[in-house]
């Protein structure tokens, strides 16, 4: 038994034929290649097969009485779209090929067939499947893995983002969120609330740095009529507002020293009282505060309160810059032209080796925000299907006259990344022709071979 027989053993196979007796000669000829194979008399039948079972291969006459072998590649591409199905018949025309393509299926057979053609055709269409379910699976294991809400990344700095978030979620200790701006501050405290007992409650966010201090407080923690000019209405603020959920106080080191010690009391009393008000109000509110300044050095410059400091801190989670985390930027990338794609109904694109190159070894001083602001102009910018160099719209204060080994180092890229960059830059520069890249790299050509072959690299001459 060959090699081919073996790793076909447990795929299994459906045939739908109202003429047994090829129904049947197909089950013989496919079973000697070890798959497991069932055969049904009907399309109503088949219909009911699809339902109750996942095949690997569906084979159907186009000619039977009451579902034909085109309502039966219908019902397959809606219920079992990873499912190749093979059409066969006695009657076959260009213009019945090129509908049953059209409408999806893998390929159209006319009788009589030779049993070598059909077993061949039939290993590519577990072929074909296998590749869909390992293509479903990888999506499964990045979105399970590599996620929270949004928050994207397999590197080991994120992977120790996303432990400390499950471990911590489930608490009521408050958190402290360090990281530079667009690095996902906001996304981090909406994974910590949306996981935590508190996430059917409310989610409140507000950003210190953009309201006045005096405005603030009343945000906070509400006020009564008449506490001050304009307050024709008392104002509930936003602690009652989120009262069993959770407030994310965003760029905390902002606030002025007045407010914090109000923020304090809270957490120390879990009570507060709106501007002009005499009593206080119990509540429960879990805080996560977030910041892009060292808190130690303003505590230093007199600006920050030492024991509030200590009260937000007790579960610090920084979060690494992109340029940190630079393997994270292909899954990143392919996330938000993925996502901006379907917002805007535009064709599915994809970035040229080059473009992919490029994003690898920006300096991304505006982290994750500013790739994604991008990914989002070079999806609208971009007239072809893949997205190459020239459409990545970088704004020209952000070129870089880096070196490859400087940006490298700068993005902390590992020695293999950067190897496959410089080859293919190496390539491109020789057009493509190996011997010339092989011998400028001081390696011979069949290892060459095999580095491109282990990154996905091809070459377009030699």
């Amino acid at each position: 038994m060959n090699t081919e027989n073996r790793i076909s053993r447990g795929e299994n196979i459906l045939v739908a034929d109202d003429d047994l007796e090829m129904g049947y000669l197909l089950k013989d000829i496919l079973s000697k290649e070890d798959y497991e194979v069932e055969v049904v008399s009907s399309g109503h039948a088949a219909k009911i097969r699809i339902l109750e079972e996942d095949f690997s291969v569906i084979i159907t006459d186009i000619k039977m009485p009451d579902v034909d072998g085109m309502e039966v590649l219908d019902f397959a591409r809606r219920t079992r779209p990873e499912t190749a199905v093979i059409l066969i018949t006695a009657f076959g025309t260009i213009d019945l090929a090129v509908e049953a393509m059209r409408k999806g299926a893998f390929h159209f057979v006319t009788k009589p067939f030779k049993m070598r053609e059909i077993t061949a055709i039939v290993r590519k269409g577990i072929e074909h499947n296998q590749l869909k379910r390992e293509n479903i699976l990888l999506r499964k294991e990045v979105h399970e893995r590599y996620r929270f809400g949004n928050i994207i990344g397999k590197s080991p700095a994120m992977r120790r983002v996303y432990d400390l978030i499950s471990r911590v979620a489930p608490t009521n200790s408050n958190v402290l969120i360090i990281g530079e701006s667009g690095t996902g501050k906001e996304l981090v405290a909406k994974a910590l609330h949306y996981n935590s007992p508190r996430g059917e409650k409310p989610f409140l966010p507000i950003n210190c740095a953009a309201i006045p201090e005096g405005l603030l407080e009343s945000e906070l923690f509400g006020h009564v009529r008449g506490a001050f000019t304009g307050a024709v209405a008392a104002h509930r603020g936003m602690f009652l507002e989120a009262n069993g959920g959770t407030i994310l106080l965003d760029e905390i080191a902002e606030m002025g020293m007045g407010l914090q010690a109000k923020i304090l009391r809270v957490l120390e009393d879990k009570e507060v009282r709106p501007v002009g008000g005499a009593e206080g109000r119990q509540v429960d509110v879990r805080i996560i505060a977030a910041t892009q300044r060292n808190l130690r050095e303003e505590i230093a410059k007199g600006k920050f309160r030492e024991d509030l400091y200590y009260r937000l801190n007790v579960i610090p989670i920084q979060l690494p810059p992109l340029k940190d985390r630079s393997e994270d930027i292909p899954l990143l990338a392919e996330y938000f032209l993925k996502k901006y794609a379907e917002e805007v109904k535009s064709p599915a694109k994809s970035f040229s080796k080059e473009a992919m190159a490029q994003l690898m070894t920006h300096t991304w001083r505006g982290n994750v925000r500013e790739l994604e602001n991008l990914i989002e102009r070079a999806l609208v910018l971009a007239t072809g299907e893949v997205i190459g160099v020239d459409d990545l719209p970088f704004e020209p204060a952000m070129h870089s006259s880096l070196s490859l080994v400087e940006k490298a180092i700068e993005n902390n890229m590992s020695l293999k990344q950067l190897e496959e960059i410089y080859i293919d830059e190496i390539l491109k520069k020789t057009g493509g022709k190996k011997e010339t890249a092989a011998k400028i790299l001081g390696i011979n050509r069949r290892t060459l071979y095999r580095k491109e072959n282990k990154t996905g690299q091809k070459s377009q001459a030699d």
